[in-house]
């Protein structure tokens, strides 16, 4: 092996190491919260060294925020291969109302994350520019696809990006992160296969609905 492919060899090494390392955190964070997480049990599971981890990201808490900058990356990810432009408006937010709910079902962890962060305040978060930005990507999105339908007549004049995005966070959020509550309160699994078009096309209604003039 040439010098150089044992420099890629290794690159490739370290970033399927490194992915491993994110995969089992996020498991682990997610599960136990950043307090109850040990990093002990993540080099465990990754068959690793807490000395491996630290020398990856740091510490505890930089990779607790790493895993929460790739689960939010992840989503605004999704988000962009939605081809907003090529789309007519009310459309658009249809389906990106759409890619928000799918990605929530498939990522619970995700939605675990957040409580965990919200439980503590976002005393991490708060201090992480790199997610702040990350995130304002989300409603740049929605707001270039909002001012193109009140120009072209098809929305209200007076709704506000921010609001629309916390609509649809709120709908896919709880029906994820209630799940459980409900089924025990109302006797009805919110992720039911049977109701996931209904709740789908109810999203996507309420949306559009209220963007409407």
């Amino acid at each position: 092996m040439t010098q150089e492919k044992a420099v890629v060899e290794r690159q490739r090494d370290a970033e399927r190491t490194r992915t491993e390392l994110l995969d089992v955190a996020t498991e682990e964070f997610a599960e136990n919260g950043y307090s109850g997480a040990r990093v002990d049990e993540i080099a465990a599971r990754t068959r690793t060294t807490k000395r491996m981890i630290y020398y990856y990201f740091g510490g505890k808490e930089q990779l607790y925020l790493a895993v929460l900058e790739r689960a939010y990356a992840e989503i605004r990810a999704a988000e962009r291969t939605v081809d907003v432009d090529h789309l007519d408006p009310v459309a658009a937010v249809r389906r990106l109302a759409e890619v928000t709910f799918d990605h929530h079902e498939a990522h619970p962890a995700f939605i675990k994350l957040v409580g965990v962060e919200n439980a503590q305040h976002a005393k991490h978060m708060n201090h992480v520019a790199r997610l702040v930005d990350l995130n304002s990507s989300a409603v740049d999105l929605l707001r270039g696809v909002l001012d193109r339908g009140r120009a072209e007549g098809a929305f209200r004049d007076d709704v506000d990006a921010l609001d629309v995005h916390m609509m649809i966070s709120s709908f896919c959020f709880f029906r994820v992160a209630n799940r459980h509550t409900w089924g025990a309160l109302f006797d009805r699994d919110l992720l039911d296969e049977s109701r996931r078009g209904h709740y789908r096309t109810m999203l996507g209604d309420l949306v559009t609905g209220y963007l409407r003039k």
